[in-house]
């Protein structure tokens, strides 16, 4: 465990901004940051910064974000939101709590409707410990105050946008995000774009129930939908099909190898195969990525 979480703060100082979820002081100051926008469908745009992927729905009703970066770039994801209408959304949904995709609620919380699963405010409030380091506690104001267990759905803009609860996959909060109209789902953290993803098993997360969770949303989502992953560009259908097979493959080979009796150092030195030597080229690499393969199937 010790060894575990050591490897994923030596990554989490190592990789680039988009990818982080820990300590983001080693990371470029905040007026060196550009907020990228770009129009996907619709009244639906993305925004990109230093952490996660910012989803907008934009229009005379005032607008709506998924997920709000760091804290640090609020200034910066504020003028961009502006040039799209209005400086202080009028909704925040988060899609789990981790500070790259929630740290703007200190921020923008204050003016804004913050929405999240019952899970996301339970963290928020009584953060577990992540990359070794137990985070503050979020004030009353940077809290969700509509809250749901299953999915529901906020109607502006002419928009539906529907949040749906996707159980103990990245964590035990995740929300997937169905812009119905436009055509375009934000998947938060539950989609890392081709590469091996961070699954918070401390914060609720399993392998296999992201691998059943992934599945089910191939099945849900529409083949010509636009996908906005947690990280990384647009995204469609088939990557996420392709992602489906990088987790599920790489985690069978990994559980067939327990099931055989190897160690885990046995399977960490046999490594995966080079096809997916792109994938653990990421935030999580390929021996972090197996330990936490381990890890999971171990807790059953």
């Amino acid at each position: 465990m010790h060894r575990f979480l050591t490897l994923l703060v030596v990554f989490a100082i190592t990789v680039t901004g988009i990818f982080a979820h820990g300590d983001n002081s080693h990371f470029p100051k905040a007026q060196d940051v550009v907020v990228k926008t770009s129009k996907i469908n619709g009244n639906v745009y993305m925004l990109q910064g230093r952490g996660g992927n910012v989803g907008a729905v934009v229009g005379p009703e005032g607008i709506l974000i998924v997920d709000d970066d760091y804290k640090a770039v609020s200034e910066k994801l504020a003028a961009a939101l502006k040039e799209l209408g209005s400086e202080k959304p009028r909704f925040i949904l988060n899609t789990h709590w981790h500070g790259d995709h929630t740290e703007g609620n200190q921020v923008f919380g204050k003016d804004s409707t913050i929405v999240a699963h019952i899970n996301v405010r339970k963290r928020l409030i009584d953060p577990p410990v992540i990359f070794g380091r137990k985070t503050d506690p979020y004030p009353a104001f940077a809290l969700p105050i509509v809250t749901y267990s299953e999915s529901m759905s906020i109607h502006i803009n002419g928009e539906e946008v529907k949040l749906v609860h996707y159980p103990n996959g990245h964590t035990d909060g995740d929300t997937v995000v169905f812009f119905e109209n436009a055509n375009v789902v934000h998947f938060g953290d539950t989609f890392f774009f081709g590469r091996f993803p961070f699954v918070d098993i401390d914060s609720g997360g399993s392998v296999q129930g992201l691998i059943n969770n992934i599945g089910a949303l191939i099945q849900k989502v529409p083949a010509d939908a636009k996908l906005i992953p947690g990280h990384g560009p647009v995204a469609t259908h088939a990557d996420l099909k392709n992602y489906h097979s990088i987790i599920s493959e790489s985690s069978k080979i990994v559980t067939d190898a327990m099931k055989a009796g190897k160690s885990l150092d046995e399977i960490k030195k046999a490594g995966l195969p080079d096809k997916f030597k792109e994938a653990g080229s990421g935030f999580i690499k390929t021996d972090a990525w197996i330990e936490t393969i381990h890890r999971s199937y171990s807790k059953k």
